[in-house]
């Protein structure tokens, strides 16, 4: 009989994999994107179809590959106490995961957070997102699927950033926005989420310097100028800087004068 239980697999980031309660060290890189991708397209599939998205530019048959990569796989389920076959199928032509187990992937958790709509479920998306899809791994299957990923995630930065900066929260607000450039320095909503932060919190010349930053990487990197909502919403947040900088030389003055006298008779 076999075992049943929940394969958990972690594809952001770093692979983990967890077979029920026990971790899995999955070692070597052609067995971890080999479990990548059957994680990704669990049902049975052909083994050379397997090898050759896996290993395409390989010369002549890949079996060789995906049969050792399948060793490893066994081994290091082996190494955790776990038997192999509990969790895959596989005969002398197709491979893939068995279907009475549970699959857990935060990939699927992340597509559904991400798409709800609810701004709960987009601040679990954002914490899910340990970083790109299979890291390291650089097999060309992959890389569809990471665009898709990574794209989802930028877009949730951009309505978690504003989400937050509405709500008042300029810390959180500036954490996403900064997190997004940092992966994309020419994404202008995050540069205008920025100016619009420091129109509510920071000083003038700190609006004047994001602005500035953003027509330079434009200008460098599109040859383009900033679109006309981030022009209007530069404005603002000057304006905003600008009066809150003479309320708060209002306030200095007035204390001024409040603590005069006491200087004097102090004299």
């Amino acid at each position: 009989m076999h075992e049943t239980g929940t394969l958990s697999v972690r594809l952001f980031g770093r692979l983990e994999i967890q077979a029920g309660d026990t971790p899995v060290r999955i070692g070597g890189r052609h067995a971890q994107a080999l479990i990548g991708l059957l994680a990704l397209r669990p049902r049975l599939r052909l083994r050379d179809t397997i090898a050759a998205e896996l290993w395409p530019e390989v010369d002549g048959p890949s079996a060789a590959s995906l049969r050792q990569a399948l060793w490893l796989i066994r081994s290091s389920f082996a190494a955790a106490g776990r038997a192999a076959d509990a969790w895959f199928e596989a005969d002398q032509e197709t491979l893939g995961l068995r279907r009475d187990l549970f699959l857990d992937l935060d990939t699927d958790r992340f597509d559904r957070l991400a798409t709800s709509g609810s701004p709960a479920d987009a601040e679990a998306a954002l914490e899910l997102y340990s970083g790109d899809l299979l890291e390291g791994l650089g097999h060309e299957c992959f890389a569809a699927e990471r665009e898709r990923f990574s794209d989802l995630y930028e877009d949730l930065l951009v309505a978690v950033a504003q989400r937050r900066l509405d709500d008042g929260d300029v810390v959180g607000a500036r954490s996403a926005a900064s997190e997004l450039l940092g992966r994309d320095p020419i994404r202008e909503e995050a540069h205008a989420i920025l100016i619009a932060m420091y129109g509510h919190s920071g000083s003038r010349s700190q609006v004047v310097r994001q602005y500035r930053r953003l027509c330079v990487i434009l200008r460098s990197e599109l040859s383009v100028t900033p679109l006309p909502e981030t022009d209007a919403a530069y404005r603002a947040a000057l304006a905003r800087a600008t009066v809150r900088s003479h309320e708060r030389v209002a306030e200095l003055g007035y204390e001024r004068r409040a603590f005069a006298p006491l200087l004097v008779s102090s004299a």
